[in-house]
């Protein structure tokens, strides 16, 4: 199926470049984008066709992919709404919500996605709700595409997609958080700031792929490497007593929450 995609950012250059790495036909992606500087970076990186003719390049699509920011969602979805005749809309803005978008754009095929960062190499986590109308082929067709930039998850409710914007989509920052913590803390123990990186680093990745590749809960793994009066337990206990687990959580539900305020102040026009 032809693909247009309008906006050509991070999110964008992640699903080109995994959907033509699977095989997927340069002239079967078509880019709108209103920076030229950008369509020539698209252009000369994959072959494909990117400028700002946004009319036609939904003339010549099956599927439309909004990859705009949310602020710019409802002018794109209004200019496209006498253009659209049978399309499959998938929109990753976050917050704003699969009724308003039919509303914008006059059509109930709408796809949300909430993606991350890690699909820029291909190691993203999306989130995806249909509205009812969408075909089983349509959904297929949609997790295709995903799988080019990493693994989807569909939710039957789409205010779990607040959830998964609070856990995947904003969880890459989360991580990036702990892992500059961890690494300060390397620093201030000695190590030079490139030795820091390197040990913060290969730890982190480390423990995540033992977790992923381990069938018992990461609970468990935790419990098995924290001997008794340990360094570990040592470490685990001010943590504890600093409630930081709890923070986490809280700092989750603070997310969830934007995430939905962004739907109501977005979605109200």
């Amino acid at each position: 199926m032809k693909i247009c995609i309008v906006g050509g950012g991070n999110m964008a250059t992640a699903l080109i470049g995994g959907l033509l790495n699977r095989g997927y036909a340069s002239s079967k992606i078509r880019v709108v984008e209103i920076n030229p500087e950008s369509c020539v970076r698209l252009h000369e990186e994959f072959t494909i066709r990117a400028d700002d003719d946004l009319e036609g390049a939904v003339r010549h699509s099956e599927i439309i992919m909004l990859a705009v920011k949310p602020q710019q969602l409802r002018d794109i979805a209004l200019r496209i709404a006498p253009l659209i005749s049978g399309h499959l809309i998938i929109s990753i803005a976050a917050g704003i919500r699969a009724a308003d978008i039919a509303r914008w754009t006059g059509t109930q095929n709408i796809v949300r996605c909430m993606p991350n960062t890690p699909a820029l190499i291909r190691a993203g986590m999306s989130g995806l709700y249909a509205l009812d109308s969408v075909s089983a082929e349509q959904r297929k067709a949609v997790e295709s595409i995903l799988a080019a930039v990493g693994r989807s998850l569909w939710v039957s409710d789409e205010t779990m997609l607040d959830a998964v914007t609070a856990i995947s989509g904003s969880g890459p920052a989360y991580v990036f958080y702990f892992i500059e913590a961890l690494q300060q803390a390397a620093e201030q123990l000695g190590f030079n700031h490139d030795e820091a990186r390197k040990l913060s680093l290969a730890t982190f990745l480390g423990a995540s792929k033992l977790a992923a590749g381990s069938p018992e809960d990461v609970g468990v793994l935790r419990a098995r490497v924290t001997s008794k009066n340990g360094t570990t337990e040592r470490a685990l206990m001010r943590l504890d007593e600093r409630q930081v687990a709890a923070h986490i959580i809280e700092a989750a539900h603070a997310a969830a929450e934007r995430a939905r305020e962004m739907g109501d102040e977005l979605g109200a026009a």
